[in-house]
């Protein structure tokens, strides 16, 4: 009896499983908008969650107590600390992978190709910033200004991708390029003027341990046990130095080698004389040496894949489907009230944040790009006008997980973090149904050779 229902479970049950779950599961991660969608689930569940009669349930939740102690180092936080400190440390190494990826062979790789999405996504952060500072400047929140310098990615893509054919595909790859270049500047601001203090002594073991962890990389090492144990201490020592230990993931992406280990030819060398070797032991009916041969072709095989590839593609979906909405839930939760809503839309925070993103971004980023263009320094993406780029900018205002990241570095006072967090999540909304109305509403070119034509014309107009 049991025999027959363990069959049932692994013939019927692992179909079932399959039909039901896994495929639905894929099909969904194949839309290019799923990361947006889940993390627009987390922020849902959170703000439901701090509004309902459990609230006290979750803020004593992320309250609760951690602490690791590995006999090296000693841990101790709040929930809430461990996933803003150590999560997103997997979050920001990724967004690392990403930068290097498109600095190496992406839309960032050429001076030519990168000068207009680099120079947009400056223009996208300045304007956001100065907004910002024009409604704190002199107060005490004044030092919140590089909340609404990020983009989403994301939501963004997301967003432009949920519209369809209505944007050209060069259109999605100039935002995405931008808010590659956007984390990169963000990744900056958060080192360089979210740093309170330095321990000069932690921050020697980090250089230390990344010196060990360039030596091994150096020297061939390829299993990633080493690099995650190094990483780790890293990371640790990052954490007590001052700086904030997210800055350690974007480092360590920058250090994964960006070339498979074995050049086209050496694979297609090495995989027919594999082919012999398993040709022979198939011939004499010797079993181990088949699997040897097997064995070899498969690490040939993995070895023309990057390790940068291998890690982005195993280490994305984890953040996008877990790390990101289990940090939306954690960061996204605001009571909101009567009060609370009137102290917000007078607040200069509020204000700032939100005027910053549905503003300032898109006006930096028309600005930025139309001078660079005018100047000659850059063109326009094929198929792509003006009037799009103004469109890409307004989407570029949804900035959410990184945005709430650096507002929890700005700020102690609770009702400040609360003040701007609404600021945020008004302005991400805002920005994605003006941005996506905007560009529903533009006349799509009817063909490539039209849409370049008209890209050229508002060039040089």
């Amino acid at each position: 009896m049991l025999r027959s229902i363990d069959a049932f479970i692994g013939g019927h049950g692992r179909r079932f499983v399959i039909h039901r779950f896994v495929r639905p599961a894929q099909r969904f991660a194949a839309i290019e908008a799923s990361g947006g969608i889940v993390l627009l689930v987390g922020a849902i569940i959170a703000l439901v969650w701090v509004n309902s009669p459990w609230d006290q349930s979750y803020h004593d939740l992320w309250a609760t107590e951690l602490a690791l102690d590995l006999h090296l180092f000693e841990i101790h936080q709040h929930l809430g600390h461990a996933v803003n400190d150590g999560l997103m440390v997997l979050f920001f190494f990724v967004v690392g992978l990403e930068i290097k990826r498109e600095l190496v062979t992406g839309e960032l790789s050429t001076p030519r190709r990168a000068i207009l999405p680099a120079a947009a996504a400056l223009g996208g952060m300045l304007g956001p910033a100065l907004i910002y500072t024009l409604f704190n400047a002199g107060t005490e929140t004044a030092h919140g200004w590089g909340i609404p310098m990020a983009t989403d990615i994301a939501f963004a893509v997301g967003v432009l991708t949920l519209l369809g054919k209505r944007v050209p595909t060069p259109l999605k790859v100039f935002l995405l390029a931008l808010a590659v270049a956007d984390d990169l500047g963000g990744i900056v601001v958060i080192a360089v003027f979210y740093t309170e203090s330095l321990s000069f002594e932690a921050v020697g073991w980090a250089l230390f341990v990344l010196a060990l962890i360039i030596v091994i990389n150096r020297a061939g090492v390829r299993s990633f046990a080493p690099y995650i144990f190094l990483g780790v201490l890293f990371w640790a020592a990052m954490l007590e130095s001052g700086i904030h230990a997210t800055i350690a993931g974007v480092i360590l992406a920058l250090l994964t080698p960006s070339r498979p280990y074995y050049t086209d030819d050496d694979f297609e060398t090495s995989m027919e004389r594999l082919r012999a070797e398993f040709a022979l032991a198939r011939a004499d009916g010797d079993h181990d040496r088949m699997q040897e041969a097997l064995r070899q072709m498969e690490d040939l095989a993995s070895g023309m894949e990057s390790p940068l590839d291998r890690l982005e593609h195993r280490l994305a979906p984890w953040t996008a489907y877990l790390i990101v909405p289990i940090f939306a839930i954690a960061n996204a939760g605001v009571a909101v009230n009567g009060e609370m809503l009137r102290n917000a839309l007078s607040s200069p925070v509020t204000l700032g944040v939100a005027v910053g993103l549905v503003v300032g971004k898109p006006v930096g980023i028309f600005l930025t790009s139309w001078v660079c263009v005018r100047l000659g320094l850059a063109q326009l993406p094929a198929n792509t006008n003006f009037r799009q780029i103004l469109g890409a900018g307004m989407i570029a205002g949804i900035g959410f997980t990184v945005a709430l990241f650096i507002a929890g570095l700005s700020f102690e006072n609770p009702s400040h973090l609360d003040e701007a967090k609404v600021g945020i999540l008004a302005a991400s909304v805002a920005a994605g149904i003006l941005g996506s109305a905007y560009l529903l509403l533009l006349p799509a070119p009817r063909t490539a050779d039209e849409g370049l034509q008209a890209a050229r014309a508002s060039a040089h107009s």
